[in-house]
């Protein structure tokens, strides 16, 4: 059956959680608190990306305790303030709070640039992303199952997937990367020293934590250990949501798994269009 996705501002977003009412009250009438902060992500910006830094930041916020992330699903951690459901959870949770969202940057809250929240922006290798969506997308059932990995990563090329075009995503956050209380960090930092990437994250938000509280944010937050935790391996929800039969949420956690299946002429072809799209932004990514 095909997915009537729930349009918002030109951009796609899934039906089963989203509505039209939700985005428009995160976008025009949500309240940003100043000791709010936001994980804010592109989707599947690492299988685990968005879920991997949910569970470091409240392992951070609990210093390195894991009761928390094994006890409390992390939806309800870190509410999805823009959906139907995590508005309302959004809504009630008390200060300060952890929400989380795929939004860009131009329908994110307006009240967010007359506050001093802070945001902390994952990114991804954009070849891995298209890989890791391309897989989510045959499971999730608010997603259009993919006809083929070549239509899907010319859907992706063209900002036709649901949640917009990863190119204008990136590039509406990264205005504000000179900005105090925004901070950006990539999945592959994330993987190569995840323990200087947890310090820095704790300088950011003003986290004293010694070595032993780092040691157990990092060990808690473990690929195994993530997979472990049903509260936040997704293997909760129902199967008219995800179909688990079809793959694993957290299904791998590599980088550069996308040379698996990527033709030459295709990743060619992505190259000479990141380049055009990404013209002008100044920056340089692990992955150039």
């Amino acid at each position: 059956m095909p997915v009537h996705y729930v349009t918002y501002e030109g951009i796609k977003f899934p039906p089963a959680y989203n509505s039209e009412h939700s985005l428009s009250f995160a976008h025009n009438d949500f309240l940003v608190r100043d000791d709010d902060v936001f994980n804010v992500t592109y989707p599947k910006s690492g299988t685990r990306g968005t879920v991997w830094m949910t569970e470091i930041l409240s392992l951070i916020r609990s210093h390195g305790c894991p009761e928390w992330n094994r006890t409390v699903l992390n939806s309800d951690r870190m509410p999805w303030f823009s959906t139907r459901l995590g508005l309302e959870s959004a809504l009630c949770y008390p200060a300060p709070r952890l929400l989380t969202c795929h939004l860009p940057r131009h329908i994110f809250p307006k009240s967010f640039s007359h506050s001093s929240a802070k945001v902390i922006y994952t990114l991804r290798d954009p070849r891995d992303v298209v890989v890791s969506y391309y897989y989510f997308s045959k499971m999730c059932n608010s997603y259009e199952d993919p006809t083929s990995f070549e239509q899907f990563l010319r859907d992706f090329l063209n900002g036709e997937l649901p949640h917009g075009s990863w190119f204008e995503h990136v590039r509406g956050w990264m205005e504000m990367k000179d900005m105090k209380n925004f901070f950006f960090i990539t999945y592959e930092e994330l993987k190569q020293d995840l323990p200087s990437s947890v310090r820095r994250l704790c300088r950011f938000l003003g986290q004293d934590l010694d070595d032993n509280a780092i040691s157990l944010v990092v060990q808690n937050a473990s690929f195994t250990a993530m997979r472990e935790n049903h509260m936040c391996s997704s293997i909760l929800l129902p199967a008219d949501i995800m179909d688990q039969t079809k793959g694993q949420f957290l299904r791998k956690g590599i980088c550069g798994d996308w040379k698996n299946h990527f033709t030459v002429a295709q990743s060619e072809t992505f190259d000479r269009i990141c380049r055009d799209r990404m013209q002008g932004l100044n920056m340089t990514f692990p992955w150039d």
